[in-house]
């Protein structure tokens, strides 16, 4: 049977495609090699969120025709549905998949080999109302594992192509996510992780259906600790849904609240759907359910027209908010959205003078909220082992997600222990000591 080597570009959605993709592989027979490794057969699973990532889509796709030049180069993902025809003029690509096809990967591959073209592997992502089903009973981690439950968006910010090439909003089946959920809990995952390209709107096209119903039924299943939410919309934080999920033992007190900016002239340019007010009454909101909620946001600078004043607003706002963290980007134009059309392009030395503002800022926010732990007791999930200043610790996470280590002589991985926080290492990782 075939070699066949894989390779993942940009979020934890395209990561959980890819686990699921190499999986469709092995259980028909293929074995699966590195991708530093000659094989048959590469999928790269592109990425178009930013220029840069097309770019690097395009590099890994002409790396991997190079390790073996008679190899099938197979691109598969949002690149490969933004720019479908321009990779099929590439000399280096064989097959293009785009979304919403990956669940026929082994059909296309086995179709190529006899006849040398595809059909049917790219759609028109934005007139379809199905949800791929692809499920996954293994991951490359082994304590947590990320579940797929929602794809598409109907957002459309004014930066982003991300819903040309994911298309509208379409919810996984309820029943198929709690049977791959029991699936990995019989397997031993601890910690399930819930990601999509715009998970607030789970169930938004379906009957009584949405984000809080999953959650609360996921929190029923046997065998999993933890339930973790990624990024949420700002408005979904409502006085009834933290107190619902405050009151599930299993919901991490860890909540990424997607920002983009705090001045609300720049929001309105980006087509955000609330103000920065909004969005603090929602970290209030948390603060009231959760003592001590870690919330993470994202920020870009130097969007099209953003003034230093607007920029100075941005900074007192994360300053206000006081985040666990914060994830800063340099706006990077998109072809294809309006952005990239607008006048008022800052220039880039700007964009990072800006950004290490909002970096040192994000440094100091972080250092304080892990040192309120200092003293304290966390659970951590121990993950795998770590030599630190030339020693062997376990380390993992907290509910919180702040990383952590411990001594010991037993073999703590894929287990909750509880431990003291005695000290933040290098102001990255919380060192404790574990409670009998």
């Amino acid at each position: 049977m075939a070699i066949a080597a894989l390779h993942n570009l940009g979020c934890k959605v395209n990561s959980y495609e890819t686990d699921v993709m190499q999986q469709m592989l092995i259980d028909e027979g293929y074995e699966i090699v590195d991708f530093t490794e000659k094989a048959d057969i590469y999928i790269i699973n592109t990425c178009t969120v930013t220029n840069m990532a097309d770019r690097k889509s395009r590099q890994m796709l002409h790396k991997a025709k190079s390790k073996n030049p008679q190899a099938i180069v197979v691109a598969v993902g949002c690149y490969a549905q933004a720019a479908g025809e321009k990779l099929l003029e590439d000399d280096s690509v064989d097959i293009v998949i785009g979304n919403n096809r990956k669940k026929d990967l082994v059909r296309i591959l086995e179709e190529y080999k006899e006849e040398h073209k595809v059909s049917d592997a790219v759609i028109d992502i934005n007139h379809t109302t199905e949800y791929e089903t692809l499920t996954l009973s293994k991951t490359s981690e082994h304590t947590r594992a990320y579940i797929k439950i929602q794809d598409g968006c109907n957002q459309f910010c004014s930066y982003c192509i991300i819903p040309y090439a994911r298309g509208r909003v379409r919810s996984r089946n309820l029943f198929e996510i709690q049977e791959e959920v029991t699936a990995l809990a019989a397997k031993g995952y601890k910690e399930i992780v819930l990601t999509g390209i715009h998970i607030s709107s789970y169930g938004v096209d379906k009957e009584n259906l949405n984000l809080l119903t999953l959650i609360q039924k996921l929190n029923e299943i046997e065998g999993i600790e933890r339930i973790r939410l990624g990024s949420l919309e700002p408005r979904i934080i409502t006085e009834e849904f933290a107190k619902a999920i405050s009151e599930l033992p299993k919901v991490c007190p860890h909540f990424h609240l997607s920002m983009q900016s705090g001045c609300n002239e720049t929001l309105r340019r980006m087509n955000r759907h609330y103000t920065s007010e909004e969005y603090y009454e929602k970290c209030v909101i948390l603060r009231k359910y959760y003592t001590k909620p870690a919330i993470t946001t994202d920020v870009i600078v130097g969007f099209p027209q953003e003034s230093v004043e607007e920029f100075e607003k941005t900074e007192k706002f994360v300053d206000k908010v006081d985040f666990f963290e914060t994830h800063v980007f340099k706006y990077s134009k998109r072809q294809g959205t309006n952005a990239a059309k607008m006048e008022g392009q800052i220039d880039e030395s700007e964009k990072t003078r800006r950004s290490g503002i909002l970096l040192e800022l994000n440094k100091q926010h972080k250092k304080a909220y892990m040192e309120s732990f200092l003293g304290k007791t966390v659970e951590i999930l121990i993950e795998e082992n770590l030599e630190l200043d030339g020693e062997i610790y376990q380390t993992g996470h907290t509910k919180e997600y702040m990383r952590a280590v411990v001594k010991s002589e037993k073999i703590l991985e894929n287990h909750i222990v509880k431990a003291q926080v005695r000290e933040i290492y290098h102001d990255e990782m919380l060192k404790c000591e574990i409670i009998d």
